[in-house]
């Protein structure tokens, strides 16, 4: 009997039950206050809500969980969508924004990668560029 199904009746699943986006994802920082001010006032997002030791943030599709943490820095694996990773790097160098990386192609479409003021690497990637895998031959 599928576990979903209490009636024991037969079910053939397609796609019920399975992901369909990420809904959202972590960011660990050292200082609550500082990080939300940099995503805020720097990055854009809305802040919707505080619970002491974490804040929700929400930009479009984007939800980002800023989280309070000794354990912070370093390669966050976070894509963020931009219109142009140039656009956001211009506009980001006048923020006084540190930089990991320029502007360079990658399999997901150009992009850039940024530091947070904990060290957290989010790279901004260019919205609507088409999924390319290079692979060798």
């Amino acid at each position: 009997m599928p576990l979903g199904d209490p009636e024991g009746g037969l079910f053939e699943y397609t796609t019920e039950g399975l992901p369909e986006s990420v809904f959202a994802v972590t960011v660990r920082v050292s200082d609550l206050r500082r990080s939300v001010g940099f995503y805020v006032d720097v990055l854009g997002f809305g802040l919707l809500g505080e619970d002491g030791s974490r804040a929700y943030m929400s930009r479009g599709g984007c939800r980002i969980v800023l989280e309070r943490s000794p354990h912070c820095g370093g390669e966050t694996g976070i894509y963020l969508q931009v219109d142009s990773p140039y656009n956001s790097r211009r506009r980001l160098i006048d923020e006084g924004v540190r930089f990991a990386s320029d502007p360079a192609r990658g399999p997901f479409g150009t992009a850039v990668s940024i530091l947070d003021p904990d060290g957290n690497v989010l790279t901004l990637v260019e919205g609507g560029a088409e999924f390319r895998l290079r692979t060798s031959a």
